[in-house]
């Protein structure tokens, strides 16, 4: 509680509490550090100048050291956080009980129900005066008086069945926030930031930061804490959560030195001192303000408010709000244009039609249902009504006597609760009692999977995907990176080299240019247990590299405290763009000198000079960088490994200091140390997974940083791409320019023309991940809309996580904003887990239709049965109360025994529903409708011909206050068994033959279907008259039992008749058609559309304009290129190494004419293409082939051709001016 009352006086009475009691403690009060984080830029610049001098002044009154921190001794923390505060902001109150319970009791189903109940318990305690019967005719309506008494248990035992239900789903949500909130206080005790204390840097828990503290942060951090900048590198922050502006913020000494507590590291790294925390900092005061003004908001802003106070400033890995219209704290800007916010508050206040697919599917196939229920029971009170009339005044020609008008109603009475209990019987309570059960089952089983489930309806959605858009590292390979290979000094080494093989140069270059161009915070840390490999923590690629240095028999941490971070003059950290890092140092001769190391192929342009083999700098031409790039980075990208150059340049003395802020003319002329080729090998389980997910009918896409060889390489060790398949693998830029027109926008045609063969997709940047994703999940190439699911675990992955239909984060890779975005967690970052889940998810979905085909067969059985027996013997042949059990068997206990089915293997082997598949497959039609046919021929035989087959006396037409008759128990008995063994065929929906295939791995299952057996035997053999039962001999027990098991050889001669063959069963239960959803619910997409069909139009007529030209230029080029060709194709060309590998390769169909991909700046990078001298024949063919996919992969052609155009070649030149 202690940090509750901190708060407290932190909030309120800061400026007069503090004051007085602490001033003398430290230089600077809590209020004047307040005031101070309110300012931005130039304004807080001021201030600090004006009240402290700079930073160090501040770092001084805090009694803190810029480079040693805090001394961490527990008496000066706790003095801090009495005058401080804590960084903890005390999360909002979840909700009460009463409040899930008041939420589930607006479901329409129940609803029906409540109203059925309270009309039925209403008439039972309607007694109207008894008058004189016989004057006031004799109809027979064999309702005996402990059936009227026992009229009350109708209601009660509806009532008690919504009871039921809205308690489980009460209860459910109850410890599902529960779950969250332990999951969250556990992620928040997980989350660890890194600060410096006595001189250490040490990692403690986020809620342990004080003020006075000096943090270290990096790219990817979420700050939790405001605080003053003491040293940068390049620091740019996304403060869009604060401000709502999406431009990252440049953060520097002399610009903006303020950090506020919520906000995104975007690049660079750097130190600060903390100089707010918890409710004082930045969010905090947000929270506070969002806290205290609520009572007098609607309804709607409270829910809102609820889901960001989920968002706390150390909370912020938590779940999104369970009702999925969550607005999160941190909103990332949607690609999408506009703020994330407002989309968000666009949604939260639709109606509640946010609900999942099944949801809503499941809503309106109750609702028919409810509306068919209705229909009859009205249809049933109209018949006896009627009969009665005609019966009494008509047939039996009696005058309407006033004194029997309260007889006639009490008849009129009975025949409106038979009624009742026809809607009743068909109405299904338990629909929303098994979505509830499966779906929170399948939640605690998937948290065993490794699968944290954030939303529920993920769950569900996953069972539908068709599509899985994979990050390659971490996910699909292990992220433990190590390099393998290397080129230092002309050679190529297979394997690190031994120390002594290397030049002292080449060593001193190489030691100094890792050691202190890699990220301080990456660092190589002893095994947690002996024997157990080192532990990389920071940058993994980094890590790798320090790796090779203690391979090498070299330490960087000697360097490391030489050089200490804040002595390196200038930082260009890495970032998506540059895909390179470089360090400044700043040497004692006032000579500078900068690494730089990053992505082969980019570091490699820029160098001008090549260590050679005895450690001296030589020339470093073009045609040299292309021979390395043949013969060092193809052979090692094509083993999947990702290549890094490492390079440095000097400045000399003497010239004038260059401008550091103009990186392009810094960071060229390199001198290359060394090539190095990192592994990160392939999960071993992988492959495995893959392939099941491509049986399952789903497709795996990668979509990575690395280089395309590199990307190809892992594919194929995954099985992402197969030998011989015809697929696209593309670069980021290649796959720009294509799905780009010529204004630089982006068209979905054009999209649609390429991602359903792309497998690969290398060198993307964020963008282009997200692009992709929306590319897909707005594609109408096929019918069926595309599901996408997407894994990330960068920053920059949020938005297409955000953007797919389930977003997978990492979560031990995982940075916070992309934990925040995502819909699961994957605790253990396998990809193996995401099968798990669509297997989850798919069983979700078969739990609810195996409920539903078991359900609708019963209710079409008893609804028919209760009406004509009402209709032809004016009494249900099912009492009341039977019908009751028969319902409680039917709903409460089958939900539960058939939605706990766990998940078997061949789930995988279908394809996926889609999202307008009904839920009620026209095979469970087939199954419902026999199995109905079959029991109804049973109950009417049992029912009119049943006293001569037992030789018993005839139940119908008994008298009043006749005891139970063994007839009509026969009939109740064989009807509950027919049901139990039912109850198993309900077990597959897909027309499986074996139903009982892995029974027993479901224990809930049978031990439901043993006890309803056992207390079916009590309620004939004891039930008496409550139940109107009488005992019945052991062989009418066998009789029973016998036409029950007669459902199960029944069932197998269903599945023999081919579902085809029955065109005129209908399909029930679909989702939301397009047309029924009302205007504004479309009006979000609406803008898009209109966009795209402009620029549809448009480019149409600029594409007619130019392809009379493009035409006569591609004839030339094609003429051109023949004779060309007839040149290039010489032996040695063929068996050039560009060709990467011996099976897969690019080349184009000769079938199809195509235009020759341009791409000015890169040429030499294309996959090796041939390009066909055919023209093309009409300008429409060749408008179509233009953006397809140009590229085709084959495998097994040996005889390749392989010319690449190089930037000096007249073909490079014409492509260019083409």
């Amino acid at each position: 509680m202690g940090d509750m009352a901190n708060n407290s006086i932190a909030y309120s009475g800061v400026k007069n509490a503090v004051k007085e009691t602490n001033h003398g403690d430290f230089g600077v009060t809590l209020a004047e550090l307040r005031s101070l984080m309110e300012l931005r830029a130039a304004d807080a610049l001021h201030k600090i100048q004006e009240c402290y001098g700079d930073v160090h002044g501040i770092c001084a009154k805090l009694k803190t050291s810029p480079n040693e921190g805090l001394s961490g001794n527990p008496a000066d923390i706790e003095r801090r956080e009495a005058v401080f505060g804590k960084n903890f902001i005390p999360p909002k109150k979840p909700k009460t009980f009463l409040q899930l319970v008041w939420e589930a009791l607006q479901d329409v189903t129940l609803i029906i129900l409540e109203i059925a109940a309270v009309v039925s318990l209403g008439l039972s305690f309607y007694q109207p005066p008894g008058g004189n019967e016989s004057l006031c005719g004799s109809v027979n309506v064999g309702e005996e008086e402990e059936e009227s008494e026992a009229g009350w248990i109708e209601g009660a035992a509806i009532l008690l069945s919504v009871v039921c239900v809205v308690l489980v789903t009460a209860f459910n949500d109850w410890s599902k926030e529960k779950q969250f909130r332990g999951l969250q206080s556990r992620i928040e005790q997980e989350q660890k930031f890194t600060v410096i204390r006595g001189g250490q840097v040490i990692q403690i828990p986020v809620a342990d930061i004080i003020v006075g503290d000096i943090a270290q942060v990096k790219y990817g951090d979420l700050l939790p804490a405001d605080g003053v900048l003491i040293q940068g590198n390049d620091l740019k922050i996304d403060e869009s959560s604060l401000t709502g502006e999406s431009d990252h913020v440049k953060k520097s000494l002399d610009r903006d030195p303020m950090l506020l507590s919520g906000t995104h590291v975007m690049e660079g790294s750097g130190r600060m001192v903390v100089t707010a925390v918890g409710v004082n900092s930045q969010t905090g005061i947000i929270f506070t303000l969002l806290g205290a003004g609520g009572d007098e908001e609607e309804k709607e802003k409270e829910k809102e408010k609820k889901d960001k106070k989920n968002g706390a400033v150390e909370n912020r890995n938590k779940a999104k709000a369970q009702d999925g219209a969550a607005m999160e704290m941190q909103p990332l800007k949607s690609e999408d244009g506009g703020d994330g916010d407002e989309k968000d508050k666009k949604r939260s206040n639709l109606p509640k039609k946010e609900k999942s697919v099944l949801q809503g599917k499941l809503t309106k196939l109750a609702v028919q249902i409810g509306k068919a229920g209705l229909l009859m029971s009205a249809i049933t009170v109209i018949i006896l009504v009627l009969y009665f009339v005609i019966d009494t005044f008509w047939v039996q020609k009696r005058p309407w006597l006033a004194e029997c008008t309260p007889i006639y109603i009490q008849y009129f009475v009975k025949f409106f609760i038979i009624g009742v209990t026809v809607l009743v019987v068909a109405v299904p309570e338990g629909l929303p009692l098994a979505v509830t059960i499966s779906l929170a089952y399948s939640v605690k089983k998937m948290m065993r999977d490794n699968n944290l489930v954030r939303h529920l309806d993920a769950c569900e959605t996953m069972g539908n995907a068709t599509a899985i858009c994979s990050d390659k590292t971490g996910t699909l390979t292990m992220n433990r990176m190590t390099v393998v290979q290397a080129y230092i000094n002309e050679k190529h080494y297979k394997k690190i080299p031994e120390p002594e093989a290397i030049p002292e140069k080449t060593m001193a270059y190489l030691v100094t240019g890792i050691s202190v161009n890699c990220a301080y915070t990456s660092k190589i840390l002893p095994p947690e247990k002996e024997g157990g490999l080192p532990r990389h923590v920071g940058n993994k690629t980094e890590c790798a590299l320090l790796g090779l240095l203690l391979d090498l028999k070299r330490d960087y941490q000697d360097v490391r405290n030489e050089i200490p971070e804040e002595d390196l003059y200038k930082v260009y950290t890495f970032n998506s763009v540059r895909k390179s890092m470089s360090t400044v140092l700043k040497n004692s001769d006032g000579s500078f000198r900068i690494f730089s190391k990053g992505a082969s192929e980019i570091v490699l342009k820029k160098c001008f000079k090549i260590l050679s083999a005895n450690g001296e700098p030589k020339v470093f031409r073009p045609r040299d960088r292309d021979d390395i790039v043949k013969t060092v980075i193809e052979p090692m990208a094509s083993e999947g490994l990702r290549t890094i150059c490492l390079a440095f340049r000097d400045f000399p003395a003497g010239e004038p200091e260059p401008e550091w802020d103009n990186e392009n003319d810094i960071v060229t002329g390199l001198t290359c140390i060394a090539v190095v080729g990192i592994e990160d090998p392939v999960r071993p389980e992988v492959p495995d997974a893959i392939k099941k997910c491509q049986r399952a009918g789903i497709t795996v896409r990668m979509v990575t940083g690395d280089n395309i060889n590199t990307a190809r390489a892992i594919a194929l060790k995954c099985g992402i791409l197969n030998p011989g398949e015809d697929f696209l693998c593309l670069e980021g830029k290649d796959f720009n320019r294509r799905i780009r027109n010529e204004k630089g926008e982006i068209e979905q045609e054009r999209i649609d023309k390429i991602w359903p063969k792309l497998r690969v997709l290398a060198r993307s940047s964020p963008t282009d991940k997200h692009t992709l994703v929306k590319g897909i999940i707005d594609s109408t190439v096929f019918e069926q809309r595309q599901v996408v699911a997407v894994t990330g675990d960068g920053t920059n992955d949020g938005p297409a996580l955000k953007k797919a239909d389930v977003g997978f984060a990492m979560g031990i890779a995982g940075t916070d904003v992309a934990k925040e975005a995502s819909d699961i967690i994957l605790t253990d970052d396998n990809f193996t887990s995401i099968v798990k889940a669509v297997m989850w998810g798919r069983n979700v979905y078969d739990s609810i239709s195996k409920f539903l085909q078991f359900q609708l067969t019963v209710n079409v059985v008893a609804v028919i049965v209760a009406f004509t027996g009402a209709c032809i013997t004016q009494d249900s042949p099912l009492k009341a109360v039977q019908m009751l059990w028969v319902n409680l068997i039917m709903d409460t206990l089958a939900s539960l025994a058939l939605a706990t089915e766990p998940p078997t293997e061949s789930l995988l082997l279908r394809k996926p529903y889609g999202r307008n598949k009904p839920l009620i497959s026209r095979t469970m039609m087939k199954n419902i409708l026999g199995h109905a046919f079959y029991q109804l021929v049973v109950v009417f035989t049992l029912l009119f011909a049943g006293e001569k087959i037992f030789d018993i006396d005839s139940g119908r037409n008994a008298p009043l206050h006749a005891p139970p008759s063994e007839h009509y128990t026969i009939v109740f008995n064989t009807f509950v068994m027919m049901q139990l063994f039912n109850e198993i065929n309900a077990r597959k929906i897909h027309g499986e033959r074996n139903v009982f295939e892995g029974i027993f791995n479901n224990a809930i299952f049978c031990s439901i279907v043993l006890g309803t057996f056992i207390v079916q035997i009590i309620i004939v053999q004891f039930g008496g008259k409550p139940f109107s039962c009488s005992e019945l001999s052991v062989e009418q027990w066998l009789w029973s039992i016998f036409l029950g098991m007669g459902t199960l050889l029944w069932g197998q001669l269903i599945s023999t008749i081919p579902t085809s063959r029955l065109k005129f069963l209908k399909e029930a239960g679909h989702g939301t058609q397009k047309e029924e959803i009302p205007e504004e619910e479309l009006a979000e997409d609406v803008e898009e559309i209109d966009h795209a069909e402009r620029e549809l139009r448009r480019g149409q007529i600029l594409w007619f304009r130019g392809l009379n030209r493009i035409q006569t230029q591609i004839r030339v080029v094609n003429a051109f290129r023949s004779s060309l060709y007839e040149g290039l194709e010489k032996p040695e060309t063929r068996s050039s190494i560009h060709n990467f590998m011996t099976h897969p390769e690019f080349r184009i169909e000769d079938s199809e004419p195509h235009i020759p991909l341009i791409d000015d700046t890169d040429a030499e990078d294309d996959a090796p293409t041939k390009r066909n001298p055919t023209p093309p024949p009409s300008p429409n063919r060749n408008n179509n082939n233009a953006a397809d996919g140009a590229i085709h992969l084959t495998a097994g052609r040996r005889n390749k051709s392989a010319t690449s155009s190089s930037p000096g070649s007249p073909l490079h030149s014409l492509e260019t001016s083409l």
